[in-house]
């Protein structure tokens, strides 16, 4: 009986150990493939069997410190960074935000740091130039115009010599819409499709040959809503879709030259514009001066209006610690195995798995309890309710305020 409580005890141990290990992956924000979890997974059952099977005690430990043994050195492995001497990186939209925040942390870590703004002369260049090392340049370049690109890449290279380029940051980005997709303005589906993809795909192309020539990185920050369905970001979360079938296109294509690419997604986080009022303001009005008068009798204008308010109200309760995304982009320049995606933030690898593992109506019904609160109806609706014609019912009734996307980014 001794015998058996003993082994019962050693079971509830190693199983314990082995399913948190299974629980902490699943959560982890940096969950990016699913063998490790599979691996985890499997390790559990087998053991499972082996100690079902009366597995000696002895066994059971050995199995368990040499299971322990090799995730550290593992864990060892991954932990250690290449070193940052002498490697350059391009980083786009640094004028704010991402990537501001990132030119000054891959300087502080040693690298040559190209920093693309906008403006040259404005206060994100000025913080620059004025917080950073000599190693430090600042470029203007709008990533959608061609001329702005060459001349950054022939700045570049004149600074570069014979040497390549170790990392180019795709970070440059823009989100010019809120509101369903029938309502979204044709210029803001161009707008965002212009510089999130077209603007990073010309800007990838021109530094490619620098890149070989270094068997370099490219880390490009995408957002979940060009996976996931969000409510009210179509143009954005399109023009995220298209990026990020052409950066994993390039990654394939690229493995035999070396060239390592990794994807970023974010959780919300305030950076740009988003905490702006005006810039909503701004972007409402836009909407009705240009939307047809037969749209705006369908959906009425206060559906809208809510629409607005709920992006402002959202936008403000954004992460402002913008240290996950800019510690996650030095990882993936410095880590001598950098992963394929990368989750920053509370709750994105959460929102992943639910996304890939759970049906389709549950991975809806979450994302629409993770975005917007909207309690309005469209105005053509609601008139057919008060008829009887259909049901009153809504499924964003209750819908909490967070949000896992990247909301607005004038130059991230």
């Amino acid at each position: 009986m001794e015998d058996y409580a003993l082994s019962f005890w050693i079971y509830m141990g190693v199983m314990s150990v082995f399913v948190g290990g299974v629980v902490k992956k699943t959560l982890a924000s940096h969950i990016s493939a699913m063998p490790s979890l599979v691996a985890w997974l499997a390790a559990t059952v087998l053991l499972e069997r082996l100690c079902t099977l009366c597995m000696p005690a002895f066994l059971a430990l050995a199995g368990l410190c040499a299971a322990c043994c090799l995730y550290s050195s593992r864990q060892a492995t991954l932990d250690a960074s290449l070193p940052t001497e002498g490697k350059a990186v391009l980083i786009t939209g640094c004028d704010t935000g991402f990537g501001n925040a990132s030119a000054k942390c891959l300087d502080a870590l040693g690298f040559e740091v190209f920093a693309t703004v906008l403006d040259l002369a404005g206060e994100g260049a000025e913080e620059l130039r004025r917080t950073c090392s000599p190693r430090l340049t600042v470029l203007q370049v709008d990533i959608t115009r061609p001329e702005d690109i060459q001349q950054a890449l022939l700045d570049t290279k004149a600074r570069l010599g014979m040497r390549g380029l170790w990392g180019l940051v795709n970070n440059a980005g823009v989100c010019v819409n809120f509101g369903d997709a029938e309502l979204s303005l044709m210029s803001n589906y161009r707008g965002c499709m212009e510089v999130n993809f077209f603007g990073t795909l010309s800007v990838t192309k021109a530094f490619l040959p620098l890149l070989r020539q270094a068997k370099g990185r490219i880390v490009s920050i995408s957002s979940p809503s060009g996976d996931q369905p969000f409510p009210c970001l179509a143009a954005y979360g399109a023009s995220k879709a298209a990026l990020n079938l052409f950066i994993n296109t390039l990654r394939h294509e690229l493995e035999p030259w070396g060239v390592k690419v990794s994807t970023i997604l974010p959780a919300a986080f305030r950076t740009g514009l988003s905490s702006n009022t005006h810039y909503w303001e701004k972007q409402y009005k836009n909407m009705i001066q240009n939307i047809s008068p037969s749209l705006l009798e369908e959906y009425g204008e206060d559906y809208m209006h809510e629409t607005k308010e709920l992006f402002a109200s959202h936008s403000k309760t954004a992460l402002t610690d913008l240290s996950p995304v800019v510690n996650t982009i030095a990882e993936a320049l410095i880590s001598p195995q950098p992963q394929v995606r990368y989750y920053a933030g509370y709750g994105v690898g959460v929102m992943y798995f639910i996304h890939s593992y759970l049906p389709v109506s549950l991975s809806d019904k979450f994302l629409q309890k993770l975005f917007i609160k909207k309690q309005l109806l469209p105005r053509r609706l609601r008139k057919q309710n008060s008829l009887g014609k259909i049901p009153t019912h809504s499924n964003n009734n209750n819908i909490s305020s967070m949000n896992n996307n990247n909301i607005i980014t004038s130059e991230k």
